[in-house]
């Protein structure tokens, strides 16, 4: 059954992602993107990493992608409307680029995993494991081993949220 439910995810994973690089249309992209990053999101919890599955859906599903679709609506006011549609449209999709790019990556991939010596790893390896949530092990770590570079981050995270509002207030002429 675990199975199935991979393969399912996969293929969505798969299959959103690419009609990302084939469509023109910019907002219907923006939507099979989140698709992708759903799938890409059940494919970690799936691998037993919840804490990466639900960091992956509050910033790239909560922030990148609804900052994403806010500005695709925001920026084309008028529309086409000689056509009769309200459609965002790129001009140019590089699309022999894209498949050459993805092809390239792709025969890489069968090269590493067909080089790989499953044969090898010992059954008891997969016995050892485990699935258990990862959060409390994270959170430790982060406040004990961690906590340094924890708080440098927060102090810029600061900083750069600093320089935004600084940058987006109106000044006067």
């Amino acid at each position: 059954m675990l199975q199935v439910v991979f393969i399912f995810f996969m293929i969505l994973t798969l299959v959103t992602a690419s009609v990302v690089l084939i469509t023109k249309n910019v907002l219907y992209a923006a939507f099979c993107l989140l698709g992708t990053f759903l799938g890409i999101a059940a494919l970690y919890v799936l691998a037993g990493a919840d804490f990466v599955a639900v960091t992956q859906i509050l910033v790239y599903v909560g922030g990148v992608l609804v900052l994403l679709i806010f500005g695709i609506m925001l920026t084309n006011k008028k529309g086409n409307k000689d056509v009769g549609k309200n459609t965002i449209e790129s001009g140019s999709t590089n699309q022999f680029w894209g498949i050459v790019v993805a092809l390239g990556i792709f025969a890489l991939l069968f090269f590493a995993i067909g080089r790989a010596r499953f044969a090898e790893i010992q059954q008891s390896l997969f016995e050892e494991i485990e699935q258990h949530s990862t959060v409390q092990q994270i959170g430790v770590s982060l406040m004990t081993n961690f906590v340094l570079p924890f708080e440098v981050a927060g102090v810029l995270l600061m900083a750069v949220l600093l320089g935004a509002a600084y940058l987006s207030k109106k000044t006067k002429d």
